[in-house]
């Protein structure tokens, strides 16, 4: 089974990747420190969240990185490569 090309396997690793990118630019959306609010609670860094909100942070990586994986897909099923950026190219001996 494949998935625009590629294997199941490295799709699923692919979109893995993107969602773990996606997730630490979702993490600062909306963030408010303790310090911020004045409510600071005992043995906790003044730093940290008050209010998280990591439930809809992990909607938003979910539904980003659905995106950034349907955006690739479809640029792999069209044919887009990265053959036009300089560096090393393979050798091929013909046989």
């Amino acid at each position: 089974m494949t998935i625009a090309g590629i294997g199941i396997g490295s799709a699923l690793a692919i979109y893995f990747i993107l969602w773990w990118l996606s997730l630490f630019v979702v993490l600062p959306w909306g963030v408010r420190s303790q310090h911020e609010t004045a409510e600071v609670t005992p043995g906790t860094d003044p730093g940290a969240p008050s209010i998280p909100l990591i439930g809809r942070k992990l909607i938003a990586t979910t539904l980003i990185a659905a995106a950034l994986f349907t955006g690739f897909a479809i640029a792999k099923q069209a044919g887009v490569t990265l053959d036009f950026m300089p560096g090393p190219r393979p050798h091929h001996e013909g046989g």
